[in-house]
């Protein structure tokens, strides 16, 4: 079994979820907040020790977007030597907001986690792929 962190990148937060290849199963874990990209990479580095983590799932739109996303993954992937791997992501906000609101998931509670459950779709994805 191997666990698996699954990101959802974002300028100002980045949602986090939690799989492993065992169960195939991704649940969202947290939200976390930054303005220095080298503290957050810190963060996940931690993150990723502490939970014992062999691999990074992010997800990549497309554009600048895209371009930002890339550049952060393979730094990170650079700090802390687990492989990071590319998940297509398109559509996953929505997908998220929409699943949390037929879930009946209160408002507040659904944006504070929102790119967590964004996360949790784009590692589904990527689980559901092996």
């Amino acid at each position: 079994m191997e666990r698996i962190l699954g990101i959802d990148y974002g300028r100002k937060k980045i949602g986090l979820a939690l799989g492993d290849t065992k169960v195939r199963f991704a649940e969202p874990w947290r939200v976390l907040r930054y303005q220095d990209i080298n503290v957050l990479n810190t963060e996940i580095k931690k993150v990723v020790e502490d939970m014992e983590i062999g691999k990074i799932i992010i997800g990549i739109s497309e554009g600048k977007m895209a371009e930002e996303t890339n550049e952060f993954g393979k730094k990170l992937e650079e700090k802390i030597g687990i492989p990071v791997i590319f998940q297509d992501e398109t559509l996953t906000t929505l997908d998220a907001q929409r699943l949390s609101i037929e879930g009946k998931i209160k408002r507040k509670k659904r944006r504070g986690l929102e790119d967590a459950y964004s996360a949790t779709l784009i590692l589904q994805d990527y689980l559901d792929s092996l």
